[in-house]
């Protein structure tokens, strides 16, 4: 089976995951896209094939006679798809021979080369897309399908490799999907989440990443004799957003330029929440955001008075950098198969998270792949059947370099 194949089979599988549960998995349907999965794997010969109780799925191929003892090297996607956009019922469309111009979708979502600019350089490939009133979710089903038929592809050559690690984690999109998964019975010495944007990405420099919510108490009293007594908590709200940098926001700031990402405001005037997502790849320009935030929350009680404004500050993932430097030749192996494929690498910071940075803090080094996805998140989200050949050679390159590595 290809791997395009794969997606739309796979995005049709309705796997959100929910923020507000409080749940691991945080939605029992991801458990759908889990169990297709062990099945397949053991069908495909995947050794181990098995979704344990917190929906983490796990399998291994074995290292050919005699390469037993060279690095195991793993590879990780994300079964759930982001709640930011509606991604149940996903009916995929397959365009033959794009031809670089827009693309009107049923549900009246134009891909435009004018906000897309990368859309012209896909011209002449087949492009995938959702019908315009979901996402696709190829983030993550692309990097699933990928690491899928490499896998497939590996099992059925005779080419000499070490030990593979696969796994598929939940709740990626909510920033816990690396927490639970079980190093010890992964086994990897390394990994690469296949979690990225084009085909040539690789990616191992993330934000800093904290989720701050501010709560705010006021004093509700009659508006005829509100002088001086009443503390309208909606206002409040209002002014915290307004005590921020107009300017550094997700729309208007790009590459390692940090950003304050309002995610809701809501209240009346006896009480209001205002929930932000702060990132930053410098460590110093993060903390240097959480202290503007602090500062907010100390000049808002010395203003109306002491727990009027109660700020929460979540630490979510780190930059994994200081913990890829050590093991750059994880990256120089990518480099050297994608050269080797005709391919420009192309490196990016990454402006959010994957599994990959925290996994990397847990000790296990693990830079992220592109899946050649485009526009997640959202119903322009796209993807090329070119692009997801392209990775699943890379998949299969990094398992020939990591095959002549020695074991540190």
């Amino acid at each position: 089976m290809k791997a395009y194949e794969r997606l739309i089979r796979y995005a049709k599988i309705w796997t959100t995951s929910d923020e507000e549960s409080g749940t691991v998995p945080s939605a029992q349907r991801e458990f759908d896209l889990a169990h297709l999965l062990v099945e397949e794997m053991k069908e495909l010969g995947i050794e181990g094939a098995r979704v344990d109780d917190k929906c983490y799925v796990y399998g291994f191929i074995p290292a050919t006679p005699g390469m037993e003892d060279a690095p195991v090297c793993g590879f990780i996607a994300h079964l759930d798809t982001a709640p930011d956009f509606k991604g149940k019922d996903v009916k995929p469309m397959i365009h033959e021979n794009y031809d670089g111009g827009k693309v009107t979708l049923p549900g009246g979502i134009v891909l435009d080369p004018e906000v897309f600019p990368h859309l012209r350089e896909l011209k002449g490939r087949t492009l995938i897309t959702a019908d315009g009133t979901t996402l696709l979710g190829a983030d993550d089903k692309a990097g699933i399908s990928e690491i899928m038929t490499a896998a497939e592809q590996l099992l059925h050559s005779d080419k000499p490799h070490g030990r593979i690690a696969i796994a598929f984690t939940p709740d990626e999109e909510i920033g816990s999907g690396a927490e639970d998964l079980d190093l010890e019975a992964f086994g990897a010495d390394f990994a690469y989440t296949v979690d990225g944007g084009a085909e040539n990405e690789i990616e191992y420099e993330n934000f800093n990443a904290a989720a701050a919510a501010f709560k705010v108490a006021g004093r509700s009293v009659h508006p005829g004799d509100a002088k001086n007594k009443m503390i309208n908590a909606g206002l409040v709200a209002c002014e915290i957003n307004r005590m921020l940098p107009e300017a550094e926001t997700p729309s208007q700031t790009e590459g390692r330029e940090g950003f304050f990402h309002l995610i809701s405001i809501s209240g009346n005037v006896e009480s209001a929440e205002v929930s932000y997502i702060i990132r930053d790849h410098s460590a110093g320009g993060f903390e240097a955001r959480l202290a503007a935030l602090r500062m907010i929350e100390k000049r808002l009680n010395e203003k109306y008075g002491a727990g009027c404004v109660k700020l929460d500050i979540a630490q979510q993932y780190r930059n994994m950098l200081e913990k890829i430097e050590p093991c750059m030749y994880l990256i120089e192996n990518v480099r050297t198969v994608m050269k080797n494929l005709g391919m420009e690498p192309c490196e990016p910071p990454v402006r959010g998270g994957t599994d990959g940075a925290q996994l990397s803090f847990r000790g296990l080094p693990c830079p992220n792949l592109g899946t050649g996805g485009y526009a997640f998140h959202g119903p322009y989200e796209h993807i090329t059947v070119e692009g997801m050949e392209k990775v699943v050679q890379v998949l299969l390159g990094i398992t020939e370099v990591v095959a002549d590595m020695q074991v540190n």
